[in-house]
Protein backbone atom coordinates (compact mmCIF):
# COMPACT_ATOMS: atom_id res chain seq x y z
CA UNK A 1 0.00 0.00 0.00
CA UNK A 2 1.14 3.26 -1.00
CA UNK A 3 2.11 5.67 1.90
CA UNK A 4 0.78 9.10 1.63
CA UNK A 5 3.32 12.08 1.98
CA UNK A 6 2.76 14.61 4.10
CA UNK A 7 4.24 18.16 4.60
CA UNK A 8 5.11 18.59 8.39
CA UNK A 9 5.39 22.42 9.35
CA UNK A 10 8.81 23.22 11.14
CA UNK A 11 8.91 26.32 13.49
CA UNK A 12 11.57 28.00 11.93
CA UNK A 13 10.14 27.64 8.83
CA UNK A 14 7.16 29.32 9.78
CA UNK A 15 8.17 31.50 11.75
CA UNK A 16 10.61 33.26 8.60
CA UNK A 17 7.13 33.66 6.85
CA UNK A 18 5.75 35.06 9.79
CA UNK A 19 3.66 32.29 10.92
CA UNK A 20 2.91 30.92 13.87
CA UNK A 21 1.23 27.93 14.99
CA UNK A 22 -1.18 27.79 18.09
CA UNK A 23 0.73 24.02 19.09
CA UNK A 24 4.60 23.14 18.58
CA UNK A 25 4.30 18.85 18.51
CA UNK A 26 7.39 17.75 20.54
CA UNK A 27 8.46 14.26 18.61
CA UNK A 28 10.68 13.02 21.39
CA UNK A 29 13.76 11.55 20.77
CA UNK A 30 12.03 7.81 20.44
CA UNK A 31 9.58 9.39 18.15
CA UNK A 32 12.24 10.57 16.14
CA UNK A 33 15.34 7.79 16.05
CA UNK A 34 13.32 4.59 17.14
CA UNK A 35 12.67 3.01 13.92
CA UNK A 36 8.87 1.37 15.70
CA UNK A 37 7.92 4.90 16.87
CA UNK A 38 8.32 6.68 14.26
CA UNK A 39 5.53 4.70 13.08
CA UNK A 40 3.50 6.34 16.09
CA UNK A 41 4.93 9.65 15.12
CA UNK A 42 3.81 9.27 11.80
CA UNK A 43 0.45 8.30 12.64
CA UNK A 44 -0.13 11.21 15.31
CA UNK A 45 0.96 13.57 12.43
CA UNK A 46 -1.60 12.36 10.02
CA UNK A 47 -4.60 12.90 12.62
CA UNK A 48 -2.78 16.30 13.53
CA UNK A 49 -3.40 16.99 9.26
CA UNK A 50 -6.69 15.45 9.34
CA UNK A 51 -7.91 17.75 12.14
CA UNK A 52 -6.48 20.87 10.31
CA UNK A 53 -4.66 21.83 13.83
CA UNK A 54 -2.32 24.47 13.68
CA UNK A 55 1.30 23.28 14.92
CA UNK A 56 4.78 22.65 13.70
CA UNK A 57 7.95 20.87 14.89
CA UNK A 58 11.74 21.97 15.60
CA UNK A 59 12.78 19.79 13.55
CA UNK A 60 16.64 19.92 13.93
CA UNK A 61 16.15 21.89 16.84
CA UNK A 62 14.78 19.90 18.69
CA UNK A 63 16.83 18.28 21.44
CA UNK A 64 16.35 15.68 24.56
CA UNK A 65 13.87 16.86 27.36
CA UNK A 66 16.61 16.03 29.98
CA UNK A 67 14.40 13.36 31.63
CA UNK A 68 16.58 10.34 31.26
CA UNK A 69 19.82 12.74 32.67
CA UNK A 70 17.59 13.46 35.58
CA UNK A 71 16.49 10.04 36.22
CA UNK A 72 19.85 8.37 35.80
CA UNK A 73 21.11 10.66 38.63
CA UNK A 74 22.72 13.55 36.19
CA UNK A 75 21.07 16.75 37.67
CA UNK A 76 23.79 19.10 36.06
CA UNK A 77 22.76 17.86 32.52
CA UNK A 78 19.37 17.84 32.92
CA UNK A 79 19.58 21.35 34.11
CA UNK A 80 21.49 22.34 30.80
CA UNK A 81 19.40 20.39 28.34
CA UNK A 82 16.25 22.01 30.32
CA UNK A 83 17.44 25.78 29.92
CA UNK A 84 18.51 25.10 26.24
CA UNK A 85 15.26 24.18 25.43
CA UNK A 86 13.44 27.01 27.33
CA UNK A 87 15.60 29.50 25.92
CA UNK A 88 14.28 28.10 22.05
CA UNK A 89 10.40 28.01 23.34
CA UNK A 90 11.06 31.62 24.38
CA UNK A 91 12.39 32.99 20.71
CA UNK A 92 9.34 30.52 19.05
CA UNK A 93 6.96 32.26 21.75
CA UNK A 94 5.68 29.03 22.43
CA UNK A 95 2.63 28.20 25.09
CA UNK A 96 0.89 24.51 24.07
CA UNK A 97 2.95 22.14 23.66
CA UNK A 98 1.91 18.48 22.94
CA UNK A 99 4.27 15.65 23.55
CA UNK A 100 3.37 11.63 22.50
CA UNK A 101 5.87 10.46 25.16
CA UNK A 102 4.30 10.44 28.72
CA UNK A 103 8.19 11.00 30.22
CA UNK A 104 8.83 14.18 27.91
CA UNK A 105 5.01 15.32 29.23
CA UNK A 106 5.60 15.02 32.71
CA UNK A 107 8.92 16.70 32.14
CA UNK A 108 7.77 19.97 30.88
CA UNK A 109 4.34 19.96 32.66
CA UNK A 110 5.97 19.30 36.43
CA UNK A 111 9.94 19.90 36.06
CA UNK A 112 10.23 22.95 33.87
CA UNK A 113 8.36 25.13 35.97
CA UNK A 114 10.88 25.22 38.37
CA UNK A 115 13.15 26.51 35.98
CA UNK A 116 11.16 28.94 34.78
CA UNK A 117 9.73 27.19 31.71
CA UNK A 118 5.76 27.25 32.36
CA UNK A 119 3.60 25.74 29.35
CA UNK A 120 0.17 24.84 28.99
CA UNK A 121 1.49 21.05 28.32
CA UNK A 122 -0.88 18.56 26.77
CA UNK A 123 -0.65 14.72 26.19
CA UNK A 124 -1.97 13.53 22.78
CA UNK A 125 -4.38 11.23 24.18
CA UNK A 126 -6.21 14.09 25.72
CA UNK A 127 -5.90 15.97 22.73
CA UNK A 128 -8.09 13.19 20.87
CA UNK A 129 -10.13 12.24 23.36
CA UNK A 130 -11.23 15.71 23.58
CA UNK A 131 -11.66 16.22 19.73
CA UNK A 132 -13.66 12.92 19.68
CA UNK A 133 -15.89 14.53 22.47
CA UNK A 134 -16.36 17.27 21.22
CA UNK A 135 -17.48 15.47 17.65
CA UNK A 136 -14.68 17.29 15.90
CA UNK A 137 -12.94 13.88 15.07
CA UNK A 138 -15.19 11.26 13.86
CA UNK A 139 -14.26 7.59 14.33
CA UNK A 140 -14.90 4.43 12.55
CA UNK A 141 -15.89 1.47 14.78
CA UNK A 142 -15.64 -1.05 11.83
CA UNK A 143 -12.55 -2.00 11.69
CA UNK A 144 -11.89 -2.80 15.38
CA UNK A 145 -15.70 -3.13 16.33
CA UNK A 146 -15.39 -6.81 17.31
CA UNK A 147 -11.26 -6.63 18.32
CA UNK A 148 -10.67 -8.14 22.13
CA UNK A 149 -8.18 -4.99 23.16
CA UNK A 150 -6.63 -4.08 26.59
CA UNK A 151 -4.57 -0.97 27.50
CA UNK A 152 -1.33 -0.85 29.66
CA UNK A 153 -1.31 2.48 31.63
CA UNK A 154 2.61 4.41 31.42
CA UNK A 155 3.43 5.43 34.72
CA UNK A 156 3.77 8.87 33.98
CA UNK A 157 0.81 8.82 32.14
CA UNK A 158 -0.88 7.43 34.67
CA UNK A 159 0.24 7.70 38.30
CA UNK A 160 2.47 10.42 37.82
CA UNK A 161 -0.13 13.01 35.77
CA UNK A 162 -3.47 11.36 36.57
CA UNK A 163 -4.33 10.46 33.09
CA UNK A 164 -6.52 7.12 32.84
CA UNK A 165 -9.94 7.79 31.30
CA UNK A 166 -8.80 9.11 28.11
CA UNK A 167 -7.06 6.53 26.23
CA UNK A 168 -9.54 4.39 27.93
CA UNK A 169 -12.70 6.69 26.19
CA UNK A 170 -10.86 6.47 22.49
CA UNK A 171 -10.42 2.49 22.70
CA UNK A 172 -13.96 2.03 24.14
CA UNK A 173 -14.83 4.17 20.84
CA UNK A 174 -12.88 1.90 18.58
CA UNK A 175 -14.38 -1.22 20.43
CA UNK A 176 -17.25 -3.30 22.21
CA UNK A 177 -14.70 -6.06 23.00
CA UNK A 178 -12.26 -3.50 25.29
CA UNK A 179 -10.91 -5.77 28.50
CA UNK A 180 -8.84 -4.37 31.52
CA UNK A 181 -6.07 -5.97 32.81
CA UNK A 182 -6.30 -7.37 36.89
CA UNK A 183 -3.74 -5.20 37.60
CA UNK A 184 -4.61 -1.86 35.66
CA UNK A 185 -5.08 2.34 36.93
CA UNK A 186 -2.95 3.17 39.78
CA UNK A 187 -2.37 -0.40 40.71
CA UNK A 188 -0.66 -0.97 36.67
CA UNK A 189 2.33 -2.39 36.59
CA UNK A 190 5.83 -0.89 35.04
CA UNK A 191 6.58 -1.62 31.57
CA UNK A 192 9.89 -1.87 33.30
CA UNK A 193 12.32 0.78 31.42
CA UNK A 194 10.96 3.59 33.02
CA UNK A 195 13.25 5.98 35.46
CA UNK A 196 16.06 5.18 32.60
CA UNK A 197 16.45 1.54 33.34
CA UNK A 198 15.67 1.52 29.39
CA UNK A 199 19.53 2.45 29.38
CA UNK A 200 20.80 0.19 31.75
CA UNK A 201 21.35 -3.70 32.01
CA UNK A 202 18.91 -5.65 34.28
CA UNK A 203 18.93 -6.17 37.72
CA UNK A 204 18.95 -9.63 39.79
CA UNK A 205 16.14 -11.34 39.93
CA UNK A 206 14.06 -14.14 39.13
CA UNK A 207 12.14 -12.58 36.48
CA UNK A 208 12.09 -9.27 34.54
CA UNK A 209 9.40 -6.60 35.00
CA UNK A 210 8.58 -6.60 30.85
CA UNK A 211 7.58 -10.11 31.29
CA UNK A 212 5.91 -10.04 34.19
CA UNK A 213 3.73 -7.22 32.58
CA UNK A 214 3.31 -9.18 29.39
CA UNK A 215 1.93 -11.48 31.41
CA UNK A 216 -0.70 -9.76 32.78
CA UNK A 217 -1.88 -8.94 29.11
CA UNK A 218 -2.08 -12.18 28.07
CA UNK A 219 -4.22 -13.52 30.75
CA UNK A 220 -6.83 -11.45 29.65
CA UNK A 221 -6.54 -13.29 25.87
CA UNK A 222 -6.00 -9.87 23.45
CA UNK A 223 -5.86 -9.28 20.47
CA UNK A 224 -4.56 -5.85 20.45
CA UNK A 225 -2.22 -4.44 23.69
CA UNK A 226 -2.82 -0.79 23.06
CA UNK A 227 0.40 1.37 24.95
CA UNK A 228 0.28 5.20 25.03
CA UNK A 229 4.33 5.64 25.48
CA UNK A 230 7.36 5.00 23.47
CA UNK A 231 9.30 2.44 26.41
CA UNK A 232 6.03 0.54 27.18
CA UNK A 233 6.08 0.02 23.48
CA UNK A 234 9.37 -1.18 23.24
CA UNK A 235 9.06 -3.58 26.19
CA UNK A 236 5.43 -4.87 25.50
CA UNK A 237 6.79 -5.75 21.94
CA UNK A 238 9.53 -7.40 23.64
CA UNK A 239 7.32 -9.53 26.02
CA UNK A 240 4.89 -10.66 23.24
CA UNK A 241 8.08 -11.75 21.25
CA UNK A 242 9.53 -13.74 23.99
CA UNK A 243 6.22 -15.01 24.86
CA UNK A 244 6.43 -16.32 21.01
CA UNK A 245 3.17 -14.69 20.54
CA UNK A 246 3.79 -12.09 17.65
CA UNK A 247 1.96 -14.13 14.99
CA UNK A 248 -1.34 -13.61 17.20
CA UNK A 249 -1.20 -10.13 19.25
CA UNK A 250 -0.17 -6.91 17.69
CA UNK A 251 1.24 -4.13 20.12
CA UNK A 252 -0.61 -0.16 19.01
CA UNK A 253 -0.52 2.92 19.87
CA UNK A 254 -3.62 4.85 20.53
CA UNK A 255 -2.29 6.83 17.94
CA UNK A 256 -2.30 4.03 15.74
CA UNK A 257 -5.01 2.66 16.48
CA UNK A 258 -6.98 5.94 15.66
CA UNK A 259 -5.02 6.25 12.33
CA UNK A 260 -5.85 2.73 11.12
CA UNK A 261 -9.37 3.42 11.69
CA UNK A 262 -9.78 6.43 9.41
CA UNK A 263 -7.21 5.02 7.17
CA UNK A 264 -4.89 8.00 7.21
Amino acid sequence: METKKIEVPVMAELFARGEKPEYLFWVGCAGAYDDRYKKVTRAFTKILVHLNISFAVLGKEETCTGDPARRAGNEMLFQMQAFQNIELFKSYDIKKIITICPHCFNTFKNEYPDLGGSYEVISYTQLLEQYITEGKLKLDAGKFKNTRITYHDPCYLGRANGIYEEPRRIIKTLTGEFVEMERNRSFSLCCGAGGAQMFKEAEKGNKEVFIERTEDALKVNPEIIATACPFCMTMITDGIKYKNQEEKIRNLDIAELIAESLNL
